[in-house]
């Protein structure tokens, strides 16, 4: 691809060196900082707005649906991560201990949360008592660590930020219902505000949380055909439950154990929103997330009136509710159009002189580059009604692609022809884990999600016959 600007002369090829070109959009837009500790990243405010939008939105959805948030401590007791054997196993490589505080070595190690389960079932187990304290339904906006070998700013860190939601139910159906009914919430956000289309299902047991009974997870297609795990969702059963003793008084007299889930997203979806909407030029941040929604350039800024008129718009705009800066620095039009466009602002309005007699304005769309001019009269609602179309537009694009990139495969070299081609590939696959770890081992590729409502005749890799059809790629 031919540099023919100074914007593309400041990032990598993204059609050729995709992983650098993410590295130099995240940094080159000031959306984060590598942090002075190996892994750890220093969110900028220009990225941390970002996550404050998905965290409104997402706050909304769960208060809709009657949970309350809460926060729960960071440092958690050693002895509670040993209660849930398959707990403490899954997450023993990840987990960071504190050993001294105060200058003493502690009589107790204490784990630096990778995830909450342990600490919030032993309060669970204080504060429930009867049927009538059912459901909990409590989320926290918290961070995390866990001590990564591999790691990418957004996409994999030691330490990030996110949601876990936490819930206990009195029964199986009702804690299936919370477990699916959460999947369906974080997919209609997805797309709704990320606009990011994604796949959804249940995990196998290879790729499922350590300690639930079973996980379901919202797979993401990135520009270069791989997936990204976007959050997931837990059905626990009453593993922490009997672990830590989180039991009920019922109608009928009798104590019972309760029924747990949990789920979660992170500033990973940052990350997915690079990838998945991002071009040559950098970012393209849907417009409900975008922390600038437009932003005006005054042309001819000396000339009378010019700056004056600059304001004016913005204060309307803001007024309306619309997110809007003005770039009032002593840098080039040209050199403002790139930088913003690199920052990924939805829209941008040119406002000059001529445009001004004129009575009009101008607009460049990120997403099409498309440049029209309308009347300045009522310019809130042509913004706002161009923004919504930018949302709908990226939707679009990013379903064409999901639709287009995934493929069928009936061996591993069909398997690994389609994700090689950048592809997610359906397989069939016989539920065996032996099998799920060769297709690893040969094609990079892992289970993704089992695909419901459709067959298929023979595993992929034995041949043998296949109890699901699973979606495959290769992932982040």
């Amino acid at each position: 691809m031919a540099k023919d600007n100074q914007f593309v002369n400041q990032i990598a090829d993204i059609e050729t060196d995709f992983p650098r070109w993410y590295t130099d959009v995240v940094l080159k837009t000031k959306l984060v900082d590598y942090g002075p500790v190996k892994g750890t990243m220093v969110i900028r405010p220009y990225g941390y707005a970002i996550w404050e939008n998905i965290q409104r939105e997402l706050d909304a959805r769960f208060k809709a649906t009657g949970h309350q948030n809460a926060y729960f401590p960071l440092l958690i007791p050693y002895s509670f991560m040993t209660r849930e054997a398959e707990h403490v196993e899954g997450f023993a490589p990840e987990v960071a201990v504190v050993t001294v505080g105060g200058g003493e070595e502690l009589a107790e190690p204490l784990v630096i949360r990778p995830t909450s389960e342990t600490i919030i079932g032993e309060m669970y187990s204080k504060w429930l008592q009867s049927y009538r304290d059912l459901p909990i339904l409590i989320n926290q906006w918290a961070n995390a660590v866990r001590w990564e070998k591999t790691t990418r700013p957004f996409l994999r860190t030691s330490e990030f930020l996110w949601q876990e939601g936490h819930t206990v139910h009195a029964s199986e159906e009702e804690a299936m219902e919370e477990t699916m009914k959460m999947l369906g919430v974080y997919k209609e956000f997805a797309e709704t505000c990320l606009a990011i289309p994604v796949f959804t299902g249940r995990k196998t047991e290879k790729e499922k949380f350590a300690g639930a009974v079973a996980t379901f997870g919202m797979e993401a297609m990135m520009h270069d055909g791989k997936s990204l795990q976007a959050g997931t969702s837990h059905y626990l059963g009453q593993n922490f439950a009997k672990a830590f003793d989180i039991q009920f008084l019922d109608k009928d007299g009798t104590h019972k154990y309760g029924y747990t889930t949990s789920w979660g997203v992170s500033t990973r979806l940052i990350g997915a929103l690079i990838m998945a909407h991002g071009d040559a030029r950098g970012l393209i941040i849907p417009p409900v997330v975008a922390p600038v929604q437009t932003v005006l350039i005054p042309i001819a800024s000396k000339k009378e009136g010019v700056l004056e008129a600059v304001a004016d718009l913005k204060a309307k705009l803001l007024a309306a509710g619309i997110r809007a800066e003005t770039d009032v620095s002593d840098n080039s039009p040209g050199w403002k159009f790139n930088e913003w466009e690199m920052k990924g602002v939805p829209l941008r309005i040119e406002l000059g002189p001529r445009d001004i007699e004129a009575g009009k304005f101008v607009l460049v769309r990120r997403d099409t580059h498309e440049k029209t001019e309308a009347p300045l009269e009522n310019a809130a609602e042509t913004v706002k009604k161009l923004l919504a179309e930018i949302q709908g537009n990226l939707l679009e694009r990013a379903k064409k692609r999901k639709e287009e990139r995934v493929v069928s495969a009936t061996d591993i070299d069909g398997l690994l022809k389609g994700v090689e081609g950048g592809n997610f590939v359906k397989a069939g696959w016989c539920g065996c884990r032996e099998c799920e770890d060769k297709i690893k081992e040969q094609t990079a590729a892992s289970s993704r999600v089992i695909v419901e409502g459709e067959t298929a005749d023979t595993c992929v890799c034995c041949g043998k016959k296949a109890k699901h059809v699973v979606l495959f790629a290769r992932a982040y």
